[in-house]
């Protein structure tokens, strides 16, 4: 295996593959910051260019293009609350906070450096576990995809910051969004008043009205109302301490990103959800996010980017792609003679480990690239919002217009953009809706296909041992703020004013608020027990607790 490794690296290291490394990346940078264009599409359009280059060359443009593109959603997405891809929407929930703290190169270099761990844990993921986890993907059926498609739902109740309710309200509406349109089993038109429903509601022109359009509205109900934006950077790039801070979510956010990137038709939206999601479960203050928490950027951004790899598991094991970009990427295999599957690596090893090699490289150049730019991006962010907005809706409603080429699309994102602003105008989380749409004709699907198989008994997803096991994940994920709830309130003080048993959140060391250092400067804080000091008292009417990369900041207020 090392001796294929080296091999590898030194294929991907030959001048004419570097090339086409970089100029993957920079096509792929140009395209995910773009809403509308993508991956997919862009994979397509170069695939006649590639007739006279070798496998290698080839295959290593395309997936350089496919990684960068899976990153550069996140940038406006930070910048503008735009996801330039699918995958990118959760990175708006603690990215675009930041950016209104006058931090936006803390969040687009947290960003980075969180894609780029991920790309490399999926790489090597993907080297030493392709045939495995091909395998175990294959035994995925309609039973295995609704109780997954049903787990990601139980998601949506962590994704707002408020009421529950109104979180369960905005997977209802996501919900109904999503049948629209011919039934994917019948045929039977449901709630098609117009021909252009036919097709249903395309997720583009809903992601660019719900997040980027409200955002438009927002900004000149708050310019009408003498709000003035943060027109100063005031964060740098991410401290030593901050990525420490944030490993570990990069490191789940990874290998979650990683096997459900596997799953064919998964994709890198539900895998950032729900590594989203699980690190605010996880965490001891989900309260922080949304609120400009670096995890908040760290576990998404890392798991969408593992997902890229991961959906070439299917595709080089088994002949499957396990995304609508890989699916393109057959083609570029078939254009060279070669044929996915497992015969490809006792046949071309050398294409498979220089495949291999260009993707470790295509991180590095990646990552290059990428902090370059962050001050370049970050300065976006000074434009006044009488010039940035009207650029924001124009970019929006091209980019809407250009998802199918079509004006209806267009007025879609329109009505999307007044339902997303009424929303928060309300105080209603959005992201539910965007998760429920995604995962709503999966779970309609799914279970339907899973009652013609069964007869129509339930009995079968307690019959398949994944299905089952997914449902169980389900019940607990649902259970657990409950359960939480009650040990909290055992541990609270009782009426002597004392503890059931001794708080280690009583001293720690100082910590850093979620932009960064400078945040929470102005504000006590306490000394650890290494410096023999106990923390400060801060009163009920203090900011938000500062919460940073030392322990999870686990200072209360008294």
């Amino acid at each position: 295996m090392i001796d294929n490794l080296l091999t590898a690296l030194s294929q991907a290291a030959q001048p004419v593959i570097l090339l086409a490394i970089v100029v993957g990346v920079v096509l792929g940078y140009i395209v995910g910051a773009l809403p509308g264009l993508g991956p997919a599409v862009t994979v397509a359009l170069l695939l006649p260019f590639t007739y006279d280059m070798s496998p290698l060359t080839s295959l290593a443009m395309l997936t350089a293009l496919y990684m960068a593109a899976q990153y550069a959603g996140s940038i406006t997405a930070v910048l503008m609350n735009i996801p330039g891809e699918a995958g990118a929407t959760a990175t708006t929930f603690d990215g675009y906070p930041l950016t209104k703290q006058g931090k936006p190169q803390k969040a687009l270099g947290m960003s980075m450096g969180a894609s780029f761990f991920g790309g490399l844990v999926s790489t090597v993921g993907l080297m030493f576990a392709a045939i495995q986890l091909g395998e175990i993907a294959l035994r995925f059926g309609p039973p295995e995809y609704f109780a997954l498609a049903v787990f990601g739902l139980t998601v949506a109740a962590t994704l707002g910051s408020g009421s529950q309710l109104k979180a369960l309200i905005a997977v209802c509406v996501g919900l109904l969004v999503s049948t629209i349109g011919l039934d994917a089993l019948t045929g039977s038109p449901r709630y098609t008043y117009v021909t252009e429903l036919y097709e249903g509601i395309t997720l583009v022109p809903a992601l660019i009205g719900l997040f980027a359009i409200s955002e438009v509205l927002v900004s000149v109900e708050q310019s009408l109302q003498g709000v003035k934006p943060e027109t100063k950077l005031r964060g740098g790039m991410p401290t030593t301490k901050e990525y420490r801070y944030a490993a570990p979510a990069m490191v789940r956010g990874s290998i979650i990103g990683f096997l459900i990137g596997v799953l064919p038709g998964a994709g890198a939206s539900v895998s950032s959800f729900v590594a989203y999601s699980q690190e605010k479960r996880s965490s001891r203050h989900p309260e922080t996010f949304g609120k400009g928490d670096l995890r908040g950027v760290a576990a998404p951004e890392a798991s969408n980017n593992a997902a890229v790899s991961g959906s070439l598991v299917p595709l080089l094991a088994l002949g499957i792609p396990g995304s609508a970009t890989a699916a393109i990427l057959i083609g570029a295999f078939l254009i060279h003679g070669l044929t996915p599957g497992p015969l490809l690596f006792q046949n071309e090893p050398d294409l498979i480990y220089g495949l291999f090699g260009a993707l470790f490289v295509g991180n590095f150049v990646m990552l290059a690239l990428g902090l370059g730019g962050v001050r370049l991006w970050a300065r976006v962010t000074l434009i006044s919002p009488r010039v940035l907005m009207p650029l924001v809706l124009a970019l929006s409603l091209v980019a809407a217009y250009s998802d199918s080429n079509t004006i209806f699309d267009v007025w879609v994102a329109i009505a999307f953009g007044v339902v997303g602003y009424a929303f928060r105008r309300f105080d209603f989380p959005i992201a539910p809706i965007v998760l429920a749409i995604v995962l709503g004709k999966l779970v309609e699907g799914s279970f339907r296909r899973s009652m013609v198989i069964s007869g129509g008994s339930l009995d079968i997803f307690l019959q398949r041992p994944l299905a089952l096991v997914l449902l169980a994940l389900t019940i607990v994920t649902v259970l657990w703020p409950l359960l939480a709830g009650i040990i909290r309130r055992r541990r609270m003080p009782g009426p002597d004013g004392g503890r059931s048993r001794p708080d280690p959140g009583d001293v720690r060391p100082g910590g850093v608020p979620p932009g960064g250092a400078d945040a929470g400067a102005d504000r006590p804080v306490a000394v650890g027990s290494d410096g023999g000091v106990p923390r400060a008292k801060v009163p009920d009417a203090a900011q938000p607790v500062p919460f940073g990369p030392d322990d999870e900041r686990s200072e209360r207020r008294t």
